[in-house]
């Protein structure tokens, strides 16, 4: 990306028009940060200080259960936010992981920040709360297809909604994302 800053502006106007001015104070709240392939963002039992707007790169949120499974909770890429939103909020340890699948770069947002963005600049809090709806519609459609389809469904539906997905994702990456096993998903598919 040769310009986060203009990214994430032109990210904002998709919902809130911004003056230069209201932009470049927005943007003066942002820290950004450079991960490697591999490297960590937040890990499970820590604290979790940052909502983080990919500029680029690719991440997955992911959940370890009492027997060491790996769970993908999401994936995000450029144009998209991820955090573990819970520990974040709450101000508690983190219960997921997030990590990067490739270089990645993020503008990471404190929670002060944040609230303090939400309290001077009402569009932006306007602009946080239709990203909120968002994700919650995500979420919801995600559990929803847990709950009425089947893996080659899933699958189908990723397809649909995030082909690029499938170029960038390891295919056991994407087998736990859809919750069947790496071999399952070369059998179905």
């Amino acid at each position: 990306m040769n310009n986060p800053e203009q990214f994430l502006k032109a990210h904002i106007e998709k919902v809130v028009p911004l003056t230069d001015d209201e932009a470049a104070f927005i943007i003066s709240h942002f820290e950004l940060k450079t991960f490697q392939k591999g490297q960590f963002i937040i890990e499970e039992g820590n604290e979790v200080s940052d909502v983080n707007f990919v500029i680029s790169g690719l991440v997955k949120l992911v959940y370890e259960d009492r027997d060491a499974k790996k769970h993908i909770v999401s994936f995000a890429m450029e144009d998209w936010w991820e955090t573990d939103f819970q520990a974040f909020y709450t101000k508690s340890k983190a219960t997921l992981s997030l990590e990067c699948i490739e270089d990645t770069i993020v503008y990471s947002l404190s929670l002060q920040n944040f609230e303090k963005l939400c309290s001077e600049i009402q569009k932006m809090e306007r602009f946080f709360l239709r990203k909120s709806i968002a994700g919650h519609i995500g979420s919801q459609t995600r559990i929803l297809s847990f709950l009425t389809s089947n893996a080659r469904e899933r699958y189908e539906q990723l397809l649909l909604k995030n082909p690029a997905l499938l170029q960038r994702v390891p295919k056991s990456s994407l087998a736990s994302y859809i919750g069947v096993s790496r071999e399952t998903l070369s059998r179905l598919f």
